[in-house]
């Protein structure tokens, strides 16, 4: 793997500033992610994963959405955050493309499916419409979909939620980016179409050497398909570290919380685990630990409260916050 990172995010902190106040959705979030790497941010909803990845595409409509000019994601050299408009939409479904929740709201329901995979291809490449559809029925056949020249002529509806998900990674994957956001790409899919998804996408990095990004709640995913896992709790990041690292010696008492709500780590008969009440509203700058209400496998009476506890590295790549109730 490449040493030099084909993206870097330092600090990334976003807020909204409506009418009804302020909330601090992202607050001093750092990552780097390699070619061919992929790195999983996993927590719950509202923790600040899909708003740190809208924030590096651009997706952000700012206002309300204000970025910290401490803030910066350099790709290949190039602070996405400051970069002009345009130059921004020339990477954006070319050099850098995002797969997002739910294909259906996603797809454009009036044209048909090998327009819109050829779109990218015309807009980004110049191709005229018949070279575009034709790599677009290829790149359909690549990602699983039968008959597919006969199929690009069809519409979104007339596809199953499985096929729809194939139809946004063959977008996705169309022009050969170099980095890719995956926003539960399997967000309402049943177990064993989850699988071939992902499998799919996995085998296309491979064989493209695309960075992705993989954002999930699901650890049993991040486990099976990340080289990194990044938790987010609260608009933060609480804990870092390469996958097999963290799952084997997890520190973070919100890490700890998540493995523990997993149902298949519990005997038959036993009672789940959850984790009592709800994140924090981010109505107000957080002063203190945020997990410490909601902390019952620490000592949350060790929590900081007078100052948010910082990253530390406690062993080679694994970064945890530093709060001695969490760690306890």
């Amino acid at each position: 793997m490449n040493k030099q990172p084909i993206l870097s995010v330092k600090n990334l902190s976003v807020e909204f500033r409506t009418r009804a106040g302020v909330n601090y959705a992202v607050s001093d979030v750092s990552f780097d992610l390699h070619r061919g790497e992929t790195l999983g941010i996993v927590g719950e909803s509202g923790s600040g994963k899909s708003v740190t990845c809208s924030a590096l595409m651009g997706l952000l409509p700012r206002p309300p959405a204000y970025i910290s000019p401490s803030s910066s994601a350099r790709f290949d050299g190039k602070d996405l955050l400051s970069m002009p408009e345009k130059e921004l939409s020339s990477l954006r479904g070319n050099r850098i493309s995002m797969i997002f929740q739910d294909p259906m709201t996603s797809l454009n329901p009036c044209m048909t499916i090998g327009d819109q995979v050829a779109e990218p291809l015309i807009i980004h490449r110049g191709l005229s419409r018949k070279e575009a559809h034709q790599l677009a029925i290829e790149e359909l056949t690549r990602t699983g979909i039968p008959y597919a020249e006969k199929r690009a002529k069809s519409y979104p509806h007339e596809f199953s939620g499985g096929m729809r998900q194939r139809v946004m990674i063959a977008m996705a994957l169309i022009t050969r980016p170099q980095f890719l956001i995956a926003d539960e790409p399997t967000t309402a899919l049943d177990v064993t179409v989850q699988k071939q998804v992902l499998d799919l996408l996995k085998e296309r990095q491979q064989e493209l050497g695309t960075a992705i990004i993989l954002i999930t709640h699901d650890l049993g995913v991040v486990r099976r398909y990340a080289h990194r896992i990044q938790v987010m709790y609260a608009g933060s990041t609480v804990e870092s570290a390469p996958t097999s690292e963290l799952l084997s010696h997890p520190l973070h008492a919100y890490t700890r919380s998540l493995m523990a709500s997993i149902p298949g780590t519990h005997s038959k008969g036993s009672r789940l685990q959850s984790i009592p009440g709800l994140p924090p509203t981010l109505r107000s700058p957080v002063k203190g630990c945020s997990f410490m209400p909601r902390n019952i496998i620490g000592k949350p009476e060790l929590c900081l409260t007078d100052k948010v506890p910082e990253m530390k590295e406690v062993t080679p790549g694994h970064f945890v916050r530093n709060c001695p109730g969490c760690l306890a």
